[in-house]
């Protein structure tokens, strides 16, 4: 089908309201747990969840991005890569349980092995929620995932905080995350009428096989040098500092995962649609980098601003060692879009190939300089240092195959969004020195919030910034 524009933008709409109200809950439901549990459950959890992330990837990675990838994907195509992935579900989940004692003894910490085993049974729930998200990206059905997340994440929240407040310590975290993955699949079931058939044709998963293995190697690679730092952590340094790296990530990814992550969602089968028009597609693509750009940058800098009065007052004074970890990543995740729409585009463009050679030379570089970090320096903050220079050395990584691609280079995209990095750097330097004022955090906050957000408004509307003045064309045709 066709997506209009009014479509695109409702979709987007929808999208981006969906992850707000999800940040909001996990927004409430983190800072009451980080009160109630200590940093070192919070480590222990951010390994198990890298590992039953890392499994995860052969399921919702791959295949499915192939069938939304494929315009005119059919029954027997979803019906097919649904058995396969149960059976990649049943190898994986066999392979961990196993696995599981020598990461708890590489980690000298046993209560992984039961955690890890538990944890990983949702693989094969998650096989079903991975397929009817494929029906809702393809459809844009992203106002069903609005009500899923409200119905799903307040519940499985409070269940969360009351077995903290009863004294679960890590465990309160392991049945929140369980009790969340039901509820999604029931709530699924309901609201997405697709079952899987009888069916299974080694042709098309063949033909879907060799888009998807590409992606799936891309982000099995991406996912494993992307938390090589907090596997490091966990080993060599404490499972608190990583309590503390996690939680001062948690802060700006949320953001990000409220936005671009919306912005992808709609972007990628809205590209996909556009594939055989060039000049369109590169419209839309620019269109995308630029405007996520101008609302993701001065986020960031004010986010990175204000990090400490927010942790002292949102998580209190045991997390104040975060706030350091807060500020580089989000330096790290303001460059999130010009990653995010570049390798977005090409995976519209079905140039998986390129997607997975670029993931291995950003792989070894991010290996090589984490090392630096940790060998040379012996330092947790020159280790996540590093995570951050290889962030920015990635951007220009990125970008490179689209100037062949769509005629769209790194230079081109540095000159579209440099004036909105160097306005949110600038409004982050004028509302920065409000900090040494004596007043309360949340009154601190607020103004120093308020005043940048403002200033970044009226100087792009002054500078007419092209996408302030898409934005504000837009909002006034929805008025």
């Amino acid at each position: 089908m066709a997506f209009t524009r009014r479509h695109i933008f409702l979709s987007l709409i929808w999208k981006y309201l969906e992850q707000c109200s999800l940040q909001v809950v996990q927004f409430v439901i983190s800072i009451v747990l980080a009160r109630l549990l200590m940093p070192d459950d919070f480590g222990v959890i951010a390994l198990v969840s890298i590992f039953i992330s890392i499994a995860g990837v052969f399921i919702g990675s791959g295949l499915p991005a192939a069938l939304i990838q494929k315009k005119d994907a059919d029954a027997l195509d979803f019906s097919s890569v649904f058995w396969l992935s149960i059976c990649i579900a049943f190898f994986i989940y066999t392979a961990l349980f196993f696995a599981t004692p020598l990461i708890a003894a590489f980690y000298e910490k046993q209560i992984l092995v039961s955690i890890i085993r538990i944890i990983g049974l949702f693989l094969f729930l998650n096989v079903f929620i991975s397929m009817q998200g494929v029906v809702v990206a393809k459809k844009l059905w992203f106002k069903k995932m609005f009500y899923r997340t409200l119905i799903v994440s307040i519940p499985t929240g409070f269940f969360g905080i009351f077995l903290a407040y009863k004294g679960f310590g890590v465990w309160a975290l392991v049945w929140q995350q369980i009790f969340n993955a039901i509820l999604a699949f029931i709530f699924m079931q309901f609201v997405v009428k697709w079952k899987p058939t009888f069916a299974f044709s080694f042709s098309r998963v063949k033909s879907l096989f060799n888009f998807g293995w590409k992606l799936l190697m891309s982000t099995l690679i991406n996912l494993i040098f992307g938390n090589l730092h907090k596997l490091i952590i966990g080993k060599y340094f404490s499972s608190a500092m990583l309590g503390f790296c996690d939680k001062g990530e948690s802060f700006p990814k949320l953001i990000i995962t409220n936005i671009d992550a919306s912005i992808q969602a709609v972007m990628f089968p809205t590209f996909a649609e556009f594939q055989n028009d060039r000049e369109k597609l590169k419209q839309m693509f620019r269109r995308s980098i630029t405007f996520s750009s101008f609302v993701i940058f001065p986020i960031m800098a004010l986010l990175a601003v204000v990090a400490e009065p927010t942790v002292r007052l949102i998580l209190g004074e045991k997390w104040l060692p975060c706030v350091i970890f807060m500020q580089i990543f989000c330096f790290l995740y303001a460059l999130w879009p010009i990653h995010s729409n570049n390798l977005t585009v090409m995976k519209a463009l079905g140039r998986s190939d390129l997607f997975l050679k670029l993931e291995i030379i950003k792989g070894l570089l991010g290996v090589l300089l984490v090392l630096v970090g940790l060998i040379v320096f012996k330092s947790i903050y020159a280790l996540v240092g590093a995570v951050a220079v290889s962030s920015l050395l990635c951007v220009f990584i990125n970008a490179y195959p689209n100037k062949k691609l769509l005629n769209y280079g790194y230079w081109e995209q540095m000159k579209d969004v440099l004036p909105y990095f160097m306005l949110s750097i600038l409004v982050g330097i004028l509302v920065f020195p409000m900090a040494y004022i004596h007043i309360h955090d949340v009154v601190l906050i607020a103004t120093q919030v308020l005043l940048g957000g403002s200033l970044y408004l009226l100087i792009s509307k002054i500078m007419k910034m092209d996408s302030f003045e898409y934005a504000w064309q837009l909002l006034k045709k929805i008025r």
